[in-house]
């Protein structure tokens, strides 16, 4: 289903920033490519400041996984919101909402 294919390509993405690869985390991001270098580059230093951040409320982030819930479509808006489970060091869990948009056929995060 889209709602699965959403949330897997999120999952995907989400995967890099437990990769400690936050530029692969940003490629996901729709229309990345075409935002200025300088806003880019904050970006992934803002993203590495959260993996530090979780790192620290939560001993690191551990997984990340397909929540049971998936996924659900907003047909008004074209995109799809897909669930994730993230699970930390400190075996605390959090389940959250990424928008994801289909983009010449991939799925990326809005």
């Amino acid at each position: 289903t889209p709602e699965q294919q959403a949330a897997e390509a999120a999952q995907g993405y989400y995967q890099r920033l437990l990769d400690n690869y936050p530029d692969g985390f940003l490629a996901g991001k729709a229309n990345y490519d075409q935002l200025p270098s300088d806003y880019r580059k904050q970006l992934v230093k803002a993203n590495e400041q959260y993996m530090k951040d979780m790192q620290l409320r939560h001993n690191g982030l551990r997984s990340v996984s397909v929540s049971s819930n998936v996924g659900r479509t907003d047909s008004t808006l074209h995109v799809v919101y897909a669930f994730l489970m993230l699970s930390y060091g400190d075996s605390t869990q959090e389940e959250i909402v990424v928008p994801m948009v289909q983009v010449d056929g991939d799925w990326k995060m809005k």
